[in-house]
C-alpha cells in the first residue's frame, strides 16, 4: 500500500475507532524513530536545512545546540528551535 492509498482510506471512513488509534501509535513511533536517527547524525556545527510549517519557507543554517528532542539553529533569519524530525542535512 502506498501513502495515497492509505490517506484514501483513512478519508473514507473505513477505519474503527481501535484501528485509527493504532494507525496514529504507528506514527508517533516512526517519527520519533527518524528524530533519533536524525540526532545521531547532527552535531553542533553540523550544516542543515528545514522547511517552516508557519510560511513553507526553507531555511538553511548550522545547528547550535542538540536538546534532547530539538535542535537549535542558527539562520541569516535568526535562531530556530527546530524539532530533530524537520532537519535535513544540507
Amino acid at each position: 500500500m502506498n501513502v495515497s492509498q492509505i490517506n484514501t482510506a483513512i478519508i473514507q471512513g473505513t477505519f474503527t475507532n481501535d484501528e485509527l488509534h493504532s494507525i496514529i501509535d504507528a506514527v508517533k513511533f516512526a517519527r520519533s524513530k527518524l528524530a533519533q536517527q536524525i540526532k545521531f547524525t547532527v552535531r553542533p556545527g553540523t550544516a542543515v536545512k528545514f522547511t517552516s510549517n508557519r510560511n513553507g519557507r526553507t531555511y538553511t543554517g548550522t545547528v547550535e545546540k542538540v536538546a534532547i528532542k530539538f535542535a537549535t539553529v542558527n539562520t541569516q533569519m535568526g535562531r530556530y528551535r527546530v524539532p530533530m524530525n524537520m532537519l535535513e542535512t544540507a
